[in-house]
């Protein structure tokens, strides 16, 4: 069997954030991935030959100034479905390798762009972090505590779902349509509107006065006693999720509480009484004896794991949700497929030279289009 992305060839840019993690996620399902980095290191939190971050791909060196090394990668383009880059606008094009460069080059090629404020508008050209794209989106003022400052939820929100998940859909989007046009196209990314998209429900709610703008008031962003984190007696946290009133009345149930309490659920004037209530029920057990009492019971109560203890929770462990590789923990390709299961991974580390690479290519290239006309 082969990965669902087998065949697919995709030049990656080397940036850092979301970038990557769209390369990891495409060369998970199979793609060719070719990254291409420049011959002084940049900003790296972890060295690249044990970055796993980086695995499943080789890796070539380029000085994109240099016109032989960008006359090299323009040929590597010229064999890619898809070219991947993580630049402020107007980069690539000062570069030489920007789209019109590389699809006159290329029709076919998928030449996406992942950037915090997109291609256009006043501030395409600042520089920014994922803290900065949730504080403008009106997301991060969502997460967080009355009289509290707004936290961030590490760095998952914006560069990762709003930036690589997004990359990967609108990708997959153009491959698929460029198989009725035969044509590639530009797929501008930014993570300011991947976050907005991640937002449509709280929109929508705000619009229709089911929102609180205050955070900590509403159903699911900690407000609610139903949907809350919880300290135990040793100190470590349960995490609850009722909100159907089914799981909700599990809960009481769970905590002895009557359940004549299920009448006032979404009531929240309650609120504020009943979560006290909980946190003092809570912090009379232990995590673990939490765990227990609600064991096999649809209350949706868990535990809150370190990352330790959930690499070695029997679930993840039964689907082998974290996989070790050269002696380092990391999360197994996702999603899952009956039949296109993705092969064995490859280390970071895997550099060669920008002409073999090349020359490694350049042989599949007409076997490859000439499947694309007969489909």
């Amino acid at each position: 069997m082969t990965a669902a992305l087998h065949g697919i060839r995709v030049v990656e840019i080397g940036s850092i954030g979301p970038g990557p993690h769209t390369a990891l996620m495409l060369a998970n399902l199979g793609a060719d991935v070719v990254r291409v980095d420049r011959p002084v290191p940049g900003v790296e939190m972890v060295p690249p030959d044990v970055d796993d971050v980086l695995r499943n791909r080789r890796t070539v060196l380029a000085d994109l100034k240099s016109d032989d090394d960008r006359e090299q990668l323009l040929a590597l383009i010229e064999q890619a479905d898809v070219l991947l880059e993580g630049f402020r606008p107007g980069v690539t094009e000062r570069l030489g390798i920007g789209p019109d460069v590389c699809l006159d080059r290329n029709p076919r090629l998928v030449y996406a762009r992942i950037t915090g404020w997109g291609q256009d508008g006043p501030l395409s050209h600042v520089a920014g972090h994922d803290i900065n794209y949730l504080a403008l989106s009106g997301a991060l003022n969502c997460l967080g505590q009355p009289g509290m400052p707004p936290q961030p939820p590490l760095n998952l929100l914006a560069d990762y779902g709003g930036g690589s998940m997004l990359a990967v859909q609108g990708i997959l989007a153009a491959l698929l349509e460029r198989e009725r046009s035969g044509a590639g196209q530009v797929v501008d990314i930014a993570m300011l509107d991947g976050v907005a998209t991640l937002m449509a429900l709280h929109w929508n709610l705000l619009d229709n006065n089911e929102w609180s703008p205050t955070p900590g008031e509403n159903t699911t962003d900690g407000g609610a006693p139903f949907y809350h984190t919880y300290a135990c007696a040793d100190g470590r946290y349960i995490a609850v999720g009722a909100v159907e009133a089914p799981f909700y009345a599990a809960v009481l149930d769970g905590l002895g509480l009557p359940s004549d309490l299920r009448a006032t659920q979404m009531d929240r004037s309650t609120w504020p009484t009943l979560k006290q209530h909980f946190a003092d029920l809570f912090a009379t057990r232990t995590r673990d004896e939490w765990e227990a009492v609600f064991d096999g019971t649809d209350a949706c109560v868990s535990p809150v794991l370190s990352p330790d203890e959930a690499a070695a929770h029997p679930h993840l462990v039964d689907r082998k949700t974290i996989e070790t590789h050269w002696g380092r923990r990391q999360p197994a390709p996702a999603p899952r497929f009956s039949r296109s299961h993705p092969a064995a991974p490859t280390a970071p580390g895997n550099r060669i030279d920008l002409g073999d690479a090349v020359e490694t290519w350049s042989p599949q290239r007409t076997e490859h289009v000439a499947e694309s006309v007969r489909r």
